[in-house]
């Protein structure tokens, strides 16, 4: 499994955001986009999850001898094949954490169940919380939570905004934790980050500068890392 972004722009009225952006992944990898705050990262974050529409460029699913599929032609493709976690978290703070996922695991009780039992939400520990009001949460049952709730349709791509932003040692860890166990079953994880822990544990890292990505060495201290910005 590969995925290929490819010449994605993006204009908002006189200012280009993004001015061709390429993006190679392979399965079982974690790629990181780093960038200064409001250089188009979330954008194109935003563009690949099919919220916001790209100007131009192509978003390629390839799977074995299997034709290439572009994922912004074929919605219902990207639905099933990609799980989106915005940087701010997409919960009904009224509810509890089970209805949140309710809300979200359509295919049944025994489903939300198996994996509350020894699935991907057993794996982020949410069982620990599942009856509590989503406003009680700390942050990082939150992102846990969000987390949980876009893999209910057992995604092979996982796009992360900041997934680590604002959150204690502890929460950044155990979401660092999973993310690799998602690579290791297969899966494509792009994230953006300005997280030294998340960064060091990419397997490639691009710079979003002036509307374009560039490819570098991210195992640099952190000094170098952000001279690069």
């Amino acid at each position: 499994m590969k995925i290929s972004i490819q010449n994605i722009r993006k204009k908002y009225r006189s200012s280009q955001i993004l001015s061709g952006v390429d993006i190679s992944a392979e399965e079982g990898t974690m790629t990181c986009i780093l960038g200064k705050n409001g250089c188009g990262k979330s954008t194109l974050l935003s563009i690949l999850a099919g919220v916001v529409r790209a100007d131009s460029g192509s978003f390629l699913y390839e799977q074995g001898s299997e034709p290439k599929i572009d994922l912004f032609r074929r919605r219902n493709d990207a639905s099933r094949l990609i799980g989106y976690v915005p940087q701010s978290t997409p919960l009904l703070e009224e509810l509890s954490a089970l209805d949140n996922l309710r809300l979200w695991y359509t295919g049944g009780k025994d489903v939300l169940r198996q994996e509350l039992e020894d699935g991907v939400l057993k794996d982020l520990d949410i069982d620990r919380f599942l009856h509590k009001n989503v406003r009680t949460l700390s942050g990082g049952m939150k992102k846990r939570l969000s987390i949980g709730c876009a893999l209910a349709h057992h995604p092979r791509i996982l796009l992360l905004d900041e997934p680590g932003a604002a959150l204690d040692l502890l929460a950044k860890e155990q979401i660092v934790t999973w993310l690799k166990k998602f690579c290791s079953q297969g899966g494509i994880v792009l994230l953006a980050s300005h997280e030294l822990g998340e960064i060091e544990n990419c397997s490639r890292a691009y710079i979003l500068k002036d509307g374009t990505a560039s490819l570098i060495d991210h195992r640099i201290d952190g000094a170098h890392l952000a001279a690069l910005l």
